[in-house]
């Protein structure tokens, strides 16, 4: 349906008017600021703003509530639009479920040909041309085809597993490898997969807005990596720097039961599993190259797998600690919209205490822990971990700090280190103890009408199997360490509060340890 020559992309015009449907989905939300960035007007339809009210872009789009089944809504959302992102796909099974994806696929593609839209860009999966597919693959492949058969041009692009913290591909990867450090699998983990990282992805869906040529087709997309996903998972824990995984392929095939398999023992609902296991049946691999001619390839070339897995990890990011929780990027960490077992698996403990003392005076005692003034619950607990980490050639808790009092960003307290302090309000110390993991002690404390709210936070990336049994292993001793940890630093506060009170100068340390 329109000339297919190729051209240089370096020549596309850019500023045109967009819409994104699926915005608050995995390659939705990070697209959008990719648009905005290219100087295109965007607008997003969602069924619930409230989901993307937390994105650094929210306030820089336009947003249109609505929901793709609503015709007369959809016709005026398209009004003066473009290029339309249809990034919509349902993971839902049962009856109907084809039927009900291509009956909505017409309706957007009749839409966008009455609104006057130029080109409908979809993102779908990779796929042997004379296989026969699982029921979310078929599905997206009719969907594909109703564009491409539909009144308005459109490039459909193909792509297999892709590589970033947040996808749904990538974190059963994770989350299989970082379990399990034997694996009996189905047959289809020898199926050869070529995987794609997000920001090649993004890279293709960015240029598709500015392409002046008509074009009306599918284009696949691919890293031109291709391993099995034996070897996926084998090489995404080496990059983890995990210990080396076995996996056993077993001579069945074993969709539904494999998808309760990772149901199990993985945080990915059994409602997304099935289908992503069912979507691995068979080989994803590029059969053309032909989007090298239109669109390039993205600055660098394009990313392979294990460069990928490394993004996807954080690992390239200036040295910076990886704390998922506090950032939002495009490869390696969830946005506020993504769902929550994406991203590294994370053990919490929280403990708040509500006290009639005066928040600086729970600072004081906060940015006095550790080293000679303690931590504030069980001495003895603290005393034999501490002995355990130097024994096994961690630092132990004889480091103790620079300053009795204050604290920096950097310095040592006993076997955590400063990683973080707004002064008067929030200290993050990253542990330095040998562990099968990463870990964090976060202390706070913020007003609470004439007295103040104590907050604290154990947070543990776990390291494997191992890093998973290790935590629960220490939960009993949680239990009776934080709680008292909470109580004491409030009380030790209040003594503070107390002796400044009555006129007295403290001299020396902050000796304001209860012992218990």
């Amino acid at each position: 349906m329109g000339d297919q020559t190729g051209r240089d992309s370096s020549a596309d015009t850019i500023g045109r008017t967009v819409l994104v449907t699926g915005a608050t989905g995995y390659i939705g939300g990070r697209l959008v600021p990719r648009l905005l960035d290219a100087g295109h007007r965007v607008k997003v339809l969602v069924r619930s703003p409230d989901k993307i009210a937390g994105v650094p872009w929210f306030d820089d789009v336009e947003v249109v509530r609505s929901c793709l089944d609503d015709a007369a809504a959809l016709e005026d959302a398209l009004a003066g639009v473009d290029v339309l992102y249809c990034l919509v796909h349902s993971m839902a099974a049962g009856t109907g479920f084809e039927a009900k994806e291509k009956s909505m696929a017409e309706l957007v593609a009749g839409a966008a040909a009455a609104a006057g839209v130029q080109r409908v860009v979809y993102l779908g999966g990779l796929h042997p041309r004379t296989t026969e597919l699982s029921t979310h693959m078929r599905s997206r492949e009719a969907v594909g085809d109703v564009f491409l058969a539909g009144p308005v041009d459109a490039i459909v692009f193909q792509a297999g597993v892709v590589i970033g913290s947040g996808s749904a591909s990538f974190e059963m990867i994770r989350h299989l490898s970082e379990t399990l450090p034997v694996m009996p699998a189905p047959s289809w983990v020898r199926n050869r997969i070529e995987a794609i990282a997000v920001r090649d992805v993004l890279h293709y869906l960015v240029a598709a807005a500015s392409l002046d040529e008509r074009l009306n087709r599918t284009f696949d997309i691919g890293s031109r990596d291709v391993l099995s996903y034996a070897g996926m998972m084998k090489e995404y824990a080496a990059e983890a720097g995990l210990p080396r995984r076995l996996v056993l392929a077993l001579p069945v095939p074993a969709p539904r039961l494999a998808g309760l398999w990772v149901a199990l023992v993985t945080p990915i609902p059994l409602s997304m599993s099935v289908p992503l296991v069912q979507s691995l049946q068979h080989d994803a691999v590029s059969a053309e190259h032909d989007v090298d001619s239109y669109m390039g390839q993205p600055d660098g070339g394009l990313t392979g797998y294990r460069r990928a897995v490394a993004l996807a990890l954080g690992k390239e990011r200036d040295g910076q600690v990886e704390t998922t929780w506090a950032k939002a990027g495009a490869d390696a960490d969830p946005l506020p919209s993504d769902p929550e077992w994406a991203g590294h698996k994370v053990f919490v403990d929280e403990r708040t205490f509500n006290g009639d003392v005066d928040p600086g005076h729970v600072w004081t005692v906060i940015e006095g822990i550790g080293g000679k003034n303690g931590w504030y619950s069980l001495p003895l607990a603290w005393s034999v971990r501490g002995w355990l980490d130097k024994l096994s050639g961690g630092a132990g808790l004889l480091r103790g700090r620079r300053h009795p009092h204050r604290l920096a960003v950097g310095e040592v307290v006993d076997w955590w280190r400063v990683e973080r302090i707004e002064r008067g309000r929030l200290l993050r110390l990253r542990a330095e103890m040998r562990a099968p993991g990463r870990a964090w002690l976060e202390l706070s404390v913020e007003p609470d009408g004439a007295g103040s709210r104590y907050r604290q936070r154990a947070i543990f990336f776990p390291k494997g199997l191992s890093g998973r049994l290790y935590w629960l292993a220490v939960l009993p001793f949680h239990s009776l360490i934080f709680p008292a940890m909470s109580r004491n630093i409030t009380a030790a506060a209040r003594k503070i509060a107390s002796v400044k009170e009555s006129g007295v100068e403290q001299c020396g340390d902050n000796e304001t340890q209860p012992t218990t």
